[in-house]
């Protein structure tokens, strides 16, 4: 490994720690905080879906912006220190209205740069790219520490402390940033040329639409998972104990990544990831047991890790020079934001309806028809 790809290798796992650390945060605790300032359930779900909505779009529209005019690193250092003043706004606001234009405006800002980690981090990895999970494995490791730490945290301070946690979180990111390597395209093929060829592809439109699915199915697991457990009456520890499991088992197989897909395609990948997913869902929706359970859980390994994995390389193999930017951003916004909004919402309906068992199976068939719908049409190209 050479020296420039090693000291590359040591800041992009600094992003991903770092950006993780961030969600850790974020995630758990940002609408619970928004329920402490005393918005209703109804405002509380308008700032969450508002955030997925830009979620889908902003990342497409400055991803493209940085591929037609060159320009990857000065956006992504902009959208980091921009998105970390706005969210100096939330310090001083606490009413709805002016908490949901802060939202849109920082989701605007820091919704575009996984994607442009992503990116930078499968060219500056270049032939070792397959190597990518032992880097992003950090981002994993960052959000379990921060998780497990933070609980300890909020049962002595109040919740508001999240606000100056992100801050700080996201300025030390921003600072990190800029030793990133600047690896700049040769642009020899005009970007809207290439951009519509990647939009009219149809192994890109077709893998896609099945990464769609396969994060559909997912909804159930992150929205209702620990109620589903709670139902079952386990409690929180146990709850805990299967969740750690699939993190642990997710970062193991992040670490062997290199020797995964050294070993095997990522179509091949792909594929087990679907029925895996299948078997995982159809499991939680049959059983009871504590250790089926838990070893359903270590399945997160195949259903989340190997899948993400082989997406990133999948879209790469798939894009120009010109659009590794904007396939990366397309990827993250049709899976992580469109396909677990759709999720979110359907396995709601779902679970109100018919409870949580209902919701589980239902998910192995969307997992199922996501799994086919990639095999039939894999080759389309």
């Amino acid at each position: 490994m050479n020296k420039t790809i090693s000291s590359g290798r040591a800041i992009l796992a600094s992003q991903y720690f770092l950006y993780f650390g961030v969600m850790g945060v974020f995630l758990p605790y940002f609408n619970l905080y928004c329920y402490k300032l005393g918005f209703t359930g109804f405002q509380i779900g308008v700032i969450s879906a508002s955030r997925s909505v830009v979620m889908v779009v902003s990342p497409l529209l400055l991803s493209a912006l940085a591929d037609r005019f060159n320009a990857r690193k000065s956006i992504y250092l902009s959208c980091h220190f921009i998105s970390a003043a706005i969210w100096c706004i939330y310090l001083v606001t606490s009413d709805f209205w002016p908490m949901l234009a802060v939202t849109v405006c920082y989701t605007i800002f820091y919704s575009p740069i996984i994607s442009f980690l992503e990116a930078f981090t499968i060219d500056i990895l270049g032939s070792m790219k397959k190597s990518y999970g032992n880097v992003r494995v950090w981002g994993t490791i960052a959000f379990i520490v921060t998780v497990f730490l933070l609980g300890k945290v909020l049962d002595i301070y109040p919740i508001r402390i999240i606000l100056f946690l992100i801050l700080a979180g996201s300025v030390i990111q921003a600072a990190f940033a800029v030793k990133i390597p600047d690896i700049k395209s040769k642009n020899s093929k005009p970007f809207l040329i290439e951009a519509k060829v990647l939009f009219k592809k149809k192994r890109v439109i077709f893998f896609l639409s099945s990464a769609f699915l396969m994060l559909v199915s997912h909804g159930a697991y992150y929205g209702f998972f620990s109620i589903h457990l709670e139902n079952l009456g386990y409690d929180r520890t146990f709850t805990g104990i299967a969740w750690a499991v699939a993190s642990i088992a997710e970062i193991l197989v992040m670490i062997n990544s290199d020797r995964i897909f050294k070993r095997f395609s990522t179509e091949t990948v792909i594929t087990v990831a679907f029925v895996t997913a299948v078997a995982r869902w159809l499991t939680l929706s049959l059983v009871q047991s504590p250790a089926l359970i838990l070893i359903s859980q270590t399945t997160h390994a195949l259903t989340y890790g190997a899948f993400h994995i082989s997406s990133i390389l999948y879209i790469d193999s798939m894009t120009s020079d010109e659009t590794k930017t904007l396939g990366q951003s397309l990827n993250n916004a049709v899976t992580y934001g469109l396909g677990l909004m759709v999720g979110f919402f359907l396995s709601g309906w779902i679970y109100e309806h018919a409870g949580s068992f209902a919701l589980f199976a239902f998910s192995s068939l969307i997992a199922l028809s996501g799994g086919i719908f990639f095999r039939i049409f894999r080759a389309a190209d």
